[in-house]
Order: structure tokens, then sequence, then C-alpha cells
């Protein structure tokens, strides 16, 4: 699990295709605390650390990952939001995020106001109706807070700090960005739903 606050901006170091693809990442935390299998967020998905060095970590990137998500997209010397597992009594800051990509998003509109910056997304059909007006939504990884919902559409507002430890400095209309639904939005739709369901 993790919390969507992002800890480190990696870089990919280099690209493998071979039957799924390998990504070195480099990355500023201290290698010698991570183990081999363990869970590093990259860009909003949950990745297994496979090899490591230095200064530098490898993740095996499945075709359904790649198909599911925006990193089939990722070519040598991208910026990459990274997240650390959640600890027992780590601080919970942002919103409890699984790194299970829901859909992508796709960038709209971008409008500076003041030192922010307000970015308007499209989301996938089946999700726009788990995004909630001051609801929580995971975006590359990213724990953000809904501003405004009309249908598919929906907008949310970047603080400099957000903008300045993370990747979203550079984003573009256009973009896709990785999507993940608040878990609590999933299962009261659920519950929801089986309320319904006669018998």
């Amino acid at each position: 699990m993790f919390t969507g606050i992002i800890t480190d901006i990696g870089r990919i170091a280099a690209l493998d295709r071979r039957g799924d693809l390998r990504a070195r990442i480099a990355t500023g935390y201290d290698t010698d605390s991570i183990d081999i299998g363990a869970s590093i967020a990259c860009d909003g998905v949950c990745l297994t650390v496979v090899t490591l060095g230095r200064d530098w970590f490898e993740v095996d990137i499945s075709a359904e990952t790649l198909a599911r998500t925006n990193l089939g997209g990722w070519e040598d010397g991208r910026l990459v939001n990274l997240e650390r597992a959640l600890k027992v009594g780590d601080e919970l800051g942002g919103h409890i995020v699984s790194g299970h990509v829901d859909g992508l998003a796709e960038v709209i509109g971008s409008v500076d106001e003041g030192d922010s910056t307000r970015l308007t997304f499209r989301a996938p059909v089946e999700l726009a109706g788990f995004i909630a007006p001051k609801g929580s939504v995971a975006l590359n990884g990213t724990s953000l807070t809904v501003n405004e919902v009309s249908g598919v559409e929906f907008g949310v507002n970047l603080i400099p700090h957000t903008k300045g430890v993370t990747t979203w400095g550079a984003v573009q209309v256009g973009d896709r960005i990785n999507l993940e639904i608040d878990t609590l939005a999933r299962y009261v739709a659920r519950l929801r739903e089986w309320g319904d369901t006669p018998g």
C-alpha cells in the first residue's frame, strides 16, 4: 500500500525489451535499505524490485501493465514519480493508494492561477462515476484532491510544492496519466450495487 505522497523523482536509465519490459530507474533512495522483492510505486504503478545497484533499481513490467498504463511510453531519461511502500507507523499524508491503475486519464486543460496550476482531465467513462468533488484520486501516483466534476471531466489544483517535488511541473495538455480511483469510492459503489441486487 502507498499514500500518494511522492518521495523521490526517479529517472529511466535503461530499458530492455524482452518478454517483459525491464526498466532500470536511477533514484536518490538509499538502495541499501531496499530489499529484492520490495514494492515501489513508479508513476503510480506498483512494481517489484528485481535487481539493485548503488543508485538504481530494476523492475520488470508485464505486457498487461504496459497495456493498461502509460508505462509503454517510457523512454530513456524520462522522469518518474516514486514512492516506497507504506510501513506500519508511517504518516498517512495522502490517501490509501494500492498502486493498481484503473485506467488512463487525459490532460485536456491547463491554466495557471497565481503560482498554482489548475488541470482538467478527461476520465474513461467507466471510471467517471467514481470521481467526486473534494474526493481523492491518484494521478501518476500522486494523491490529489478533486476540485470539480462535470460528466467525464474533472479538475485538480497543483500548488507550487507539488509541482516542485513531482513530475507535475512538466505536464502538458494531451498527456495520458495513470488514474487510480479512491478505494473507498470503489467499495461504496460496490455496496450500493449489492444493495440493489434482488434476493
